[in-house]
Protein backbone atom coordinates (compact mmCIF):
# COMPACT_ATOMS: atom_id res chain seq x y z
CA UNK A 1 0.00 0.00 0.00
CA UNK A 2 2.62 2.46 0.70
CA UNK A 3 6.04 1.79 -0.35
CA UNK A 4 9.02 4.15 0.37
CA UNK A 5 12.37 3.85 -0.68
CA UNK A 6 15.94 5.47 0.16
CA UNK A 7 13.40 8.85 0.50
CA UNK A 8 15.78 11.70 1.20
CA UNK A 9 15.27 15.30 1.75
CA UNK A 10 18.28 18.08 1.70
CA UNK A 11 17.59 21.90 2.44
CA UNK A 12 19.84 24.20 1.07
CA UNK A 13 20.97 26.80 3.24
CA UNK A 14 23.93 29.47 2.16
CA UNK A 15 25.02 30.18 5.68
CA UNK A 16 25.08 26.84 7.21
CA UNK A 17 25.51 24.59 4.01
CA UNK A 18 23.14 22.02 3.86
CA UNK A 19 20.13 20.33 6.10
CA UNK A 20 19.44 17.16 5.80
CA UNK A 21 16.43 16.09 7.25
CA UNK A 22 15.65 12.80 6.13
CA UNK A 23 18.68 10.38 5.02
CA UNK A 24 17.72 7.49 2.52
CA UNK A 25 14.37 6.54 4.55
CA UNK A 26 12.79 3.13 3.59
CA UNK A 27 10.01 1.29 4.61
CA UNK A 28 6.85 -0.50 4.01
CA UNK A 29 2.99 -0.34 5.16
CA UNK A 30 0.51 -2.58 4.38
CA UNK A 31 -3.57 -2.02 4.48
CA UNK A 32 -5.22 -2.99 7.99
CA UNK A 33 -1.66 -2.25 9.46
CA UNK A 34 -1.05 0.35 11.93
CA UNK A 35 2.62 1.52 11.00
CA UNK A 36 4.25 3.68 14.05
CA UNK A 37 7.15 6.24 12.98
CA UNK A 38 8.48 6.87 16.23
CA UNK A 39 11.04 9.22 16.97
CA UNK A 40 11.91 12.69 18.90
CA UNK A 41 11.17 16.10 17.99
CA UNK A 42 13.39 16.98 14.62
CA UNK A 43 13.36 13.30 13.72
CA UNK A 44 12.51 14.05 10.17
CA UNK A 45 8.70 12.46 11.01
CA UNK A 46 6.89 15.52 9.98
CA UNK A 47 9.04 15.50 6.85
CA UNK A 48 8.60 12.43 5.78
CA UNK A 49 4.97 12.84 6.08
CA UNK A 50 4.31 15.97 4.46
CA UNK A 51 6.08 14.44 1.23
CA UNK A 52 3.53 11.46 1.36
CA UNK A 53 1.02 14.09 1.48
CA UNK A 54 2.30 15.34 -1.57
CA UNK A 55 2.97 18.81 0.61
CA UNK A 56 6.55 18.77 -0.04
CA UNK A 57 9.05 16.97 -2.93
CA UNK A 58 11.57 14.91 -2.26
CA UNK A 59 14.93 15.57 -2.89
CA UNK A 60 16.02 11.91 -3.77
CA UNK A 61 14.17 8.81 -3.39
CA UNK A 62 10.42 7.10 -4.14
CA UNK A 63 7.53 7.05 -2.28
CA UNK A 64 4.23 4.88 -4.03
CA UNK A 65 0.85 5.24 -2.46
CA UNK A 66 -1.51 2.32 -3.68
CA UNK A 67 0.33 2.16 -6.92
CA UNK A 68 1.00 5.90 -7.34
CA UNK A 69 4.76 7.97 -7.03
CA UNK A 70 4.01 11.15 -4.45
CA UNK A 71 5.89 13.07 -7.24
CA UNK A 72 4.56 12.28 -10.19
CA UNK A 73 1.03 11.58 -9.49
CA UNK A 74 0.40 14.37 -7.07
CA UNK A 75 -3.28 14.70 -7.70
CA UNK A 76 -4.60 11.07 -7.93
CA UNK A 77 -2.40 10.77 -4.60
CA UNK A 78 -4.22 13.16 -2.51
CA UNK A 79 -7.73 11.42 -3.52
CA UNK A 80 -5.89 8.03 -1.58
CA UNK A 81 -4.73 9.63 1.15
CA UNK A 82 -6.77 11.60 4.51
CA UNK A 83 -4.13 14.05 6.67
CA UNK A 84 -4.75 14.54 10.41
CA UNK A 85 -2.42 16.69 12.29
CA UNK A 86 -2.87 18.81 15.70
CA UNK A 87 -1.83 21.89 13.37
CA UNK A 88 -5.02 21.13 11.12
CA UNK A 89 -7.20 24.17 11.16
CA UNK A 90 -11.01 24.67 11.46
CA UNK A 91 -12.86 27.12 10.38
CA UNK A 92 -14.45 29.01 13.06
CA UNK A 93 -17.73 30.16 10.60
CA UNK A 94 -18.32 26.74 9.83
CA UNK A 95 -20.19 23.87 11.37
CA UNK A 96 -18.66 20.30 11.93
CA UNK A 97 -21.26 19.58 9.43
CA UNK A 98 -20.25 22.51 6.81
CA UNK A 99 -16.72 21.30 7.17
CA UNK A 100 -17.03 17.61 6.53
CA UNK A 101 -19.13 18.36 3.52
CA UNK A 102 -17.26 20.81 2.33
CA UNK A 103 -13.77 18.69 1.88
CA UNK A 104 -16.16 16.18 0.57
CA UNK A 105 -17.11 18.26 -2.49
CA UNK A 106 -13.29 19.42 -2.54
CA UNK A 107 -12.46 15.55 -3.46
CA UNK A 108 -15.70 15.30 -5.67
CA UNK A 109 -18.33 13.45 -3.94
CA UNK A 110 -21.78 13.35 -5.42
CA UNK A 111 -24.34 14.45 -3.38
CA UNK A 112 -26.00 10.77 -2.49
CA UNK A 113 -22.38 9.33 -1.89
CA UNK A 114 -21.70 12.53 0.68
CA UNK A 115 -24.49 12.77 2.71
CA UNK A 116 -24.43 8.86 3.42
CA UNK A 117 -20.71 8.54 4.05
CA UNK A 118 -21.39 12.01 6.77
CA UNK A 119 -23.92 9.96 7.87
CA UNK A 120 -22.29 6.96 8.51
CA UNK A 121 -18.80 8.68 9.88
CA UNK A 122 -21.10 11.26 12.31
CA UNK A 123 -23.01 8.27 13.78
CA UNK A 124 -19.67 5.54 13.85
CA UNK A 125 -17.71 8.49 15.64
CA UNK A 126 -20.17 9.44 18.14
CA UNK A 127 -20.18 13.42 16.40
CA UNK A 128 -23.94 14.13 16.28
CA UNK A 129 -23.51 16.61 18.98
CA UNK A 130 -21.10 18.35 16.11
CA UNK A 131 -23.37 18.85 13.57
CA UNK A 132 -24.42 21.90 14.36
CA UNK A 133 -21.20 23.64 16.53
CA UNK A 134 -19.84 26.49 14.86
CA UNK A 135 -15.74 25.87 14.82
CA UNK A 136 -15.43 28.80 16.70
CA UNK A 137 -17.34 27.38 19.57
CA UNK A 138 -15.53 24.03 19.41
CA UNK A 139 -13.02 22.64 22.20
CA UNK A 140 -10.08 21.43 21.41
CA UNK A 141 -10.82 17.66 20.91
CA UNK A 142 -13.95 18.61 18.80
CA UNK A 143 -11.66 19.79 16.27
CA UNK A 144 -10.00 17.73 16.15
CA UNK A 145 -12.90 14.75 15.88
CA UNK A 146 -13.89 17.29 13.23
CA UNK A 147 -10.39 16.88 11.30
CA UNK A 148 -10.22 13.57 11.67
CA UNK A 149 -13.94 12.83 10.02
CA UNK A 150 -12.88 15.12 7.06
CA UNK A 151 -9.65 13.41 6.61
CA UNK A 152 -12.01 10.40 5.91
CA UNK A 153 -14.91 11.67 4.35
CA UNK A 154 -13.82 10.61 0.52
CA UNK A 155 -12.91 6.97 2.29
CA UNK A 156 -9.30 6.73 1.07
CA UNK A 157 -7.43 3.83 2.00
CA UNK A 158 -4.31 5.60 3.00
CA UNK A 159 -4.57 7.23 6.41
CA UNK A 160 -2.32 9.85 7.99
CA UNK A 161 -1.93 11.02 11.69
CA UNK A 162 1.17 13.41 12.37
CA UNK A 163 1.09 13.71 16.39
CA UNK A 164 -2.32 14.00 16.54
CA UNK A 165 -2.83 13.55 19.88
CA UNK A 166 -0.04 15.68 20.89
CA UNK A 167 -1.77 19.15 23.40
CA UNK A 168 -4.50 16.56 23.84
CA UNK A 169 -6.54 16.12 27.09
CA UNK A 170 -6.41 12.15 28.07
CA UNK A 171 -9.80 11.52 28.06
CA UNK A 172 -9.66 13.02 24.33
CA UNK A 173 -6.65 11.23 22.84
CA UNK A 174 -7.87 8.25 24.33
CA UNK A 175 -10.64 8.73 22.06
CA UNK A 176 -8.73 9.70 19.10
CA UNK A 177 -6.51 5.83 19.60
CA UNK A 178 -10.19 4.46 19.51
CA UNK A 179 -11.03 5.70 16.14
CA UNK A 180 -7.68 5.37 14.70
CA UNK A 181 -7.82 1.53 16.10
CA UNK A 182 -11.63 1.37 14.49
CA UNK A 183 -9.78 2.64 11.05
CA UNK A 184 -7.29 -0.36 11.09
CA UNK A 185 -9.90 -2.46 11.16
CA UNK A 186 -11.80 -1.45 8.30
CA UNK A 187 -8.69 -2.42 6.82
CA UNK A 188 -7.00 0.98 6.28
CA UNK A 189 -3.41 1.73 6.00
CA UNK A 190 -2.34 4.02 8.98
CA UNK A 191 0.76 5.42 9.38
CA UNK A 192 0.98 7.14 13.17
CA UNK A 193 3.49 9.46 13.89
CA UNK A 194 4.25 9.52 17.44
CA UNK A 195 6.75 10.51 20.48
CA UNK A 196 4.74 8.82 23.05
CA UNK A 197 5.71 5.30 23.52
CA UNK A 198 2.42 4.10 25.20
CA UNK A 199 0.47 4.80 22.00
CA UNK A 200 2.82 3.17 20.02
CA UNK A 201 2.89 0.38 22.23
CA UNK A 202 -1.33 0.19 22.62
CA UNK A 203 -1.85 1.21 18.80
CA UNK A 204 1.20 -0.24 15.97
CA UNK A 205 1.51 -3.45 13.86
CA UNK A 206 5.21 -2.41 13.18
CA UNK A 207 7.57 0.30 14.47
CA UNK A 208 9.97 2.49 12.45
CA UNK A 209 12.59 4.58 14.79
CA UNK A 210 13.54 7.33 12.99
CA UNK A 211 16.13 9.65 14.72
CA UNK A 212 18.05 12.41 12.22
CA UNK A 213 16.30 11.84 9.56
CA UNK A 214 17.79 7.92 9.44
CA UNK A 215 15.77 4.85 10.40
CA UNK A 216 17.30 3.20 13.38
CA UNK A 217 15.46 0.16 13.34
CA UNK A 218 11.93 -1.64 11.77
CA UNK A 219 10.02 -4.47 12.96
CA UNK A 220 7.25 -5.51 15.28
CA UNK A 221 7.47 -4.83 18.74
CA UNK A 222 8.26 -8.61 19.65
CA UNK A 223 10.63 -8.36 16.91
CA UNK A 224 12.34 -5.65 17.76
CA UNK A 225 12.19 -6.41 21.62
CA UNK A 226 13.93 -10.02 20.70
CA UNK A 227 16.37 -8.43 18.23
CA UNK A 228 17.68 -5.60 20.78
CA UNK A 229 17.08 -7.84 23.83
CA UNK A 230 14.81 -5.15 25.80
CA UNK A 231 11.51 -5.88 27.51
CA UNK A 232 10.48 -2.42 27.41
CA UNK A 233 9.55 -0.31 24.09
CA UNK A 234 10.27 3.50 25.69
CA UNK A 235 14.01 1.79 27.35
CA UNK A 236 14.40 0.41 23.56
CA UNK A 237 13.83 3.52 22.03
CA UNK A 238 15.99 5.62 24.29
CA UNK A 239 18.95 3.51 23.84
CA UNK A 240 18.35 3.50 20.14
CA UNK A 241 18.40 7.35 19.99
CA UNK A 242 21.10 7.55 22.45
CA UNK A 243 23.57 4.93 20.17
CA UNK A 244 22.71 7.11 17.25
CA UNK A 245 23.60 10.31 19.13
CA UNK A 246 26.76 8.98 20.36
CA UNK A 247 27.76 7.65 16.83
CA UNK A 248 27.02 10.93 14.99
CA UNK A 249 28.91 13.09 17.56
CA UNK A 250 31.92 10.67 16.69
CA UNK A 251 31.95 11.08 13.52
CA UNK A 252 31.27 14.16 13.46
CA UNK A 253 34.55 14.50 15.89
CA UNK A 254 36.50 12.45 13.20
CA UNK A 255 35.75 14.75 10.49
CA UNK A 256 36.51 17.40 12.44
CA UNK A 257 40.04 16.17 13.74
CA UNK A 258 40.63 15.61 9.60
CA UNK A 259 39.96 18.92 8.28
CA UNK A 260 41.90 20.76 11.24
CA UNK A 261 45.05 18.21 10.36
CA UNK A 262 44.38 19.10 6.35
CA UNK A 263 44.42 22.89 7.58
CA UNK A 264 47.76 22.63 9.42
CA UNK A 265 48.88 20.03 7.27
CA UNK A 266 48.73 22.88 4.45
Amino acid sequence: MIHVRRLTKVYKDLHLGDFVALNQLSFDALAGQIYGLLGPNGAGKTTALRILSTVLSPTHGTAIINGLDVTKNPEEVRQQIGFVSTNTAVYDRMTGWEMVEYFGRLNGMDDERLTDQMEFIFERFQMKNLKDVLGSKMSTGMKQKVSIARAMIHDPPVLIFDEATSGLDVMVAREVLKTIAQLRDQGKCIIFSTHIMREAEKLCDRIGVVNKGKLLAEGSKRDLMEEFQEDDLEELFFRLIEQHEKSAASLNGVEGQSNMEGVHGS
